[in-house]
């Protein structure tokens, strides 16, 4: 383990950079103190020089938000034949497009919410459905540019087709879903928990609540019914090996139990980049399951090849 060199990939293009520079920090204090050898990357447009000038053993991706995580990045690694940690290109550039994925996951007979996708400008007008719904940028993280529309608004956000708006023009409208927030992390081919997201002082898990400190509150082992817990568990694993995720991923769900008992799960997204402070969702959740922060680096460290 000494000897291998990994660079660990952080920073970026994307609107996520400072995320990714504190989970890559993160994670390279914690693979070297397991004994590798780690050189920091703050990747711009030169990357595919610096790595091939390098030549690391492995690359331990720490970038979110696109070319991090949408395929561009595991492309580079590709022809450049390093091998590297969480997904590949394809199941990449799928998961970070919210409607493909959704698309690929109803498929599979994962429940997802009613929703479409359009140009933003066409939404300037009128509703297009009927409120209460959620406004997403397609193929970006970290609730970035995502507005919730209420039942009593009259008219839809204008934010959206503004000059100021900078998260593309394609947008997801889902309906909104009541209810509580729940995760699950996959590692390998297991779902290893659920933690139940709380947000302190904020109307959903937005950017804030993500990030700032006392944000929300993670409950884990979320308190559910052992079925639901199940259920989540079985989805998360589902969505994981359908979109064609590797390494470790996280799955967001909505359960609205407010009309019956087993009320209703509704499958949102799968993170093939979660954030990987010690504090973050996915270790915490390992930490529950019995691996400790630099147990899970090191699994996720020998886990990594290419053709992913």
């Amino acid at each position: 383990m000494a000897s291998r060199h990994v660079a660990v990939l952080l920073g970026g293009l994307s609107s996520e950079r400072p995320v990714s520079l504190a989970s890559g920090n993160e994670c390279a204090n914690a693979l070297e103190s397991v004994g590798y050898r780690v050189t920091r990357i703050d990747v711009g447009r030169d990357i595919a020089q610096v790595l091939a000038d390098m030549r690391p053993d492995v690359v331990f991706n720490a970038l979110h938000g696109p070319f991090g995580e949408d395929g561009t990045i595991q492309g580079v690694l590709e022809y450049l034949q390093i091998p590297y940690t969480h997904s590949g290109v394809l199941a990449s550039a799928l998961a970070m497009n919210k409607g493909l994925a959704k698309t690929i996951a109803k498929a599979a007979g994962i429940p997802v919410a009613e929703s479409k996708i359009m140009h933003r400008r066409d939404i300037a007008g009128r509703h297009p459905m009927r409120p209460p719904y959620v406004v997403k940028p397609v193929n970006e993280g970290s609730s970035f540019g995502v507005v919730i529309v209420k039942e009593d608004q009259s008219h839809p956000p204008q934010v959206i087709g503004s000059a100021e708006w900078r998260y593309g023009d394609i947008v997801m409208v889902e309906r909104y879903i009541h209810g509580r927030e729940f995760t699950c992390a996959v590692m390998g081919d297991v779902a290893i928990g659920v933690t139940e997201i709380i947000p302190v002082g904020h109307s959903f898990y937005d950017y804030d609540s993500k990030y700032a400190p006392g944000g929300s509150k993670h409950e884990t082992p979320a308190k559910l019914s052992p079925n639901i817990y199940q259920k989540i568990q079985t989805l998360a694993l589902k969505a994981h090996q359908t979109i064609g995720c590797r390494g470790v991923s996280r799955s967001d769900f909505r359960y609205d139990d407010r009309h019956s008992e087993n009320g209703e799960l509704i499958w949102l997204e799968v993170n093939t980049q979660p954030g990987m402070t010690p504090t973050s969702l996915v270790p915490e959740i390992a930490a529950y399951a019995g691996h400790s922060f630099g147990e899970l680096l090191s699994w996720m460290v020998e886990d990594a090849s290419c053709l992913r």
